[in-house]
């Protein structure tokens, strides 16, 4: 009997979790090799002192039926066992310049669309067109199972195979008038001061594409986005749990320092303490840059990769700072996220300023502190990631010193919304992008691969497979922009499939409940 294809996986991120699970399921021996040690990549969380620290997500797209992301992780995970959090409103949005008219300076967004629809037609009836416009676009995106999981058809006639690829050709038409208008545009619509200074202000001030608003919007609403209890590295627990049910090997511990290549095929990893482990093929599912220009010496590209990397071809996503404390109050009184305006700015050594903030207070997960106790988070997106990058690299003691100038300088701002807030904290804990890059290689501190740009469904110029190199793949969040949990558990599953076929194997999933 032949023995199993051996295929060695970089990263115990999602990508390679998933892409892991589905190879194992199909026959394949894998294991993967983690520098860390811990799973999850950039899905974490991390404990200070009685507190958890959460890195990553605020939900997760498909946690029940309403999304195609639904049935992928339903292969990979029994989503019936696992307890989820859906909340009432998504966020709340303070204005400066206007008010409601019941004097109210906050927006609410919220998850049900005929609240939010309802909501926004008693606070301006003259709008409610442009509200019903608004609220029928999502309704819109509601009308098709999106990613479309195609192999889920497999017996079905062509002629009946068409009719739905047909369907979602008029999605593509959809997808192509809305991703046209931006918050800015939609602001300028709106009779009300409120609501035209609240839509203005739905990213902090930020121009975004309103898809980036009604994709999820379009699944919260199906109450298929909810939060998972526990925190994203309990969720990366789970995958791996099942990747060694499965029969896979995690390998903690144990970075990466070469791709090994032989006569343009990838035969094994060169690990720590110039450890060689042998495969037939190789999976990377770790940074891109590391990948291509590390692990493999930039050896195996083309034009468009240096101008990727050179040029700027696709801006790499922003960098984040992120700011949490350990309070010794719940805060339950408030909401659980929330932006509002400062009244100094909030000044950056690398930089950056900002006038609003951004909290998230975890009061309705009461696994993440003791009881009566909560952490809250404050996010900072920076393009800048590489000042900290340097700054803990050069020097170590400045570094300690900006970073607790900084959190200092917020909590003076908190104390000014929360009073007391300043008295309540207990524990401080600020991840910088010098943090993501130490313990996941990520580039230049990017929190989620590229920055998706005017064209918002454009595709990656990563693909699975690099120019003349045999027998490598490669998959991650990289594999698309605006990259996140969703792109990692597709590139995962995609990759599996596309191994799958080269090795002319048919592609087969084994329920987790089986």
């Amino acid at each position: 009997m032949r023995e199993k294809i051996k295929i060695n996986i970089i990263g115990a991120g999602i990508s390679g979790l998933c892409s892991g699970c589905y190879l194992q399921m199909n026959g394949f021996e894998t294991q993967i090799f983690e520098k860390h040690s811990i799973p999850g990549g950039l899905c974490t969380s991390w404990d200070k002192g009685e507190f958890t620290i959460d890195g990553c997500a605020h939900w997760i797209l498909g946690s029940d039926k309403g999304s195609g992301f639904y049935y992928m992780w339903s292969e990979l995970l029994d989503l019936e066992s696992i307890p989820f959090h859906h909340h009432e409103i998504r966020i709340h949005v303070e204005v400066k310049n206007s008010a409601d008219k019941y004097g109210n300076k906050i927006f609410k967004v919220y998850n049900d669309l005929n609240k939010l629809r309802e909501y926004m037609h008693d606070l301006s009836p003259e709008d409610a067109g442009v509200t019903n416009a608004f609220i029928n676009d999502i309704r819109e995106l509601q009308k098709y199972e999106l990613p479309p999981v195609m192999n889920k058809l497999p017996l079905i006639p062509s002629i009946i195979r068409s009719i739905r690829m047909t369907k979602y050709l008029k999605f593509l038409v959809t997808l192509n008038r809305q991703r046209k208008v931006s918050n800015y545009d939609l602001a300028k619509k709106f009779k009300n001061p409120f609501l035209r200074e609240s839509f203005e202000l739905l990213y902090d001030g930020q121009e975004v594409k309103m898809l980036v608003f009604n994709f999820p919007q379009a699944v919260f609403d199906k109450k298929s986005a909810g939060y998972p209890i526990g925190g994203s590295l309990k969720w990366a627990e789970r995958l791996a749990e099942r990747y060694e049910k499965l029969g896979g090997k995690i390998n903690y511990n144990t970075p990466v320092k070469k791709i090994i290549t032989e006569n343009g095929k990838a035969s094994g990893l060169l690990v720590r303490n110039d450890v060689t482990h042998n495969c037939d093929a190789v999976l990377s599912t770790a940074d891109w840059y590391k990948t291509v220009f590390d692990y493999l010496d930039g050896k195996y590209i083309n034009d468009k990769i240096i101008r990727l990397k050179d040029e700027k071809v696709i801006d790499v996503y922003y960098s984040i700072l992120l700011a949490s404390f350990g309070l010794k109050k719940d805060y339950k009184e408030y909401p659980h996220f929330y932006r509002f305006p400062t009244e100094v700015r909030l000044q950056s050594p690398c930089g950056t300023s900002w006038d609003r903030l951004e909290v998230h207070f975890y009061s309705y997960d009461t696994t993440m502190a003791p009881k009566g106790k909560t952490v809250m988070a404050c996010s900072f997106y920076t393009t800048n990631g590489n000042y900290w990058i340097n700054l803990r690299k050069n020097e170590r003691v400045k570094y300690r010193e900006e970073k607790k100038k900084f959190t200092d300088t917020l909590i003076d701002l908190l104390e000014l919304k929360f009073p007391g807030i300043k008295e309540d904290v207990e524990v401080v804990d600020f991840a910088t992008p010098a943090t993501v890059l130490r313990y996941t290689n990520n580039w230049q501190g990017s929190a989620q691969g590229w920055l998706p740009g005017e064209n918002i469904i454009a595709p990656s110029p990563v693909k699975f497979k690099l120019p003349n190199l045999q027998n490598f793949f490669y998959a991650s969040h990289w594999g698309r922009p605006g990259g996140g949990i969703p792109v990692a558990i597709q590139q995962g599953r995609d990759v599996a499939k596309l191994i799958t076929k080269t090795y002319k194997k048919e592609f087969t999933i084994v329920s987790p409940k089986a």
